[in-house]
C-alpha cells in the first residue's frame, strides 16, 4: 500500500505543480479537446481561496503528504500520530476536492481534466488513509 500512496502523491504533486506553474506564469493550460474547459475552471473565482490559488494549496497538500510519508516515522513527536495526520490531511483534501468538483459540475457546467485527476489521486489517498487507520485499530 505504501507504493500506491507514493505513486498517487507524486502524480498529485506533478498535477498540482503543473496547475501552479500555469497560474504563476499566467500561461494557458493544455486541455484535451472535447474534455471540458480547463481555462474556464482555472480562471473562475472558485480557483482562489482567500486570494490564494487553489492549485498552490493542492501542491502544498501533496508536499505535506509526501514529507509525512518520508519523515513521519523518523520524527519522534509525529511518529505516534502519523496515520491520524495522514487521515486528517486527506479528509480535508477529499472534502475540498468534492466541493470543487461540485462547483465544476453544478455552477460552471464544465470541468478541468487536471482538477479531476487531482480529485482521483486525493480519493485514492483518502481510501488508503482509512485502510491504514482500520489496520491500526486491529
Amino acid at each position: 500500500m505504501e507504493t500506491l500512496i507514493y505513486i498517487a502523491t507524486i502524480i498529485g504533486l506533478l498535477d498540482s505543480g503543473y496547475l501552479s506553474i500555469t497560474k504563476l506564469t499566467v500561461s494557458a493550460l493544455y486541455c484535451t479537446p472535447g474534455l471540458g474547459s480547463c481555462e474556464t475552471v482555472n480562471n473562475s473565482i472558485w480557483s482562489y481561496l482567500f486570494g490564494i490559488p487553489v492549485a498552490y494549496l493542492g501542491f502544498l497538500t501533496y508536499v505535506a503528504i509526501l514529507l509525512l510519508m518520508i519523515f513521519g516515522k523518523k520524527i519522534k513527536i509525529v511518529a505516534p500520530y502519523q496515520e491520524y495526520l495522514y487521515f486528517f490531511i486527506t479528509l480535508v483534501g477529499i472534502l475540498f476536492s468534492g466541493y470543487l468538483t461540485y462547483i465544476e459540475v453544478a455552477v460552471l457546467h464544465t470541468y478541468c481534466q487536471w482538477c479531476v485527476l487531482s480529485a482521483i489521486m486525493m480519493t485514492i489517498l483518502f481510501v488508503t488513509s482509512v485502510i491504514k487507520l482500520a489496520r491500526r485499530q486491529q
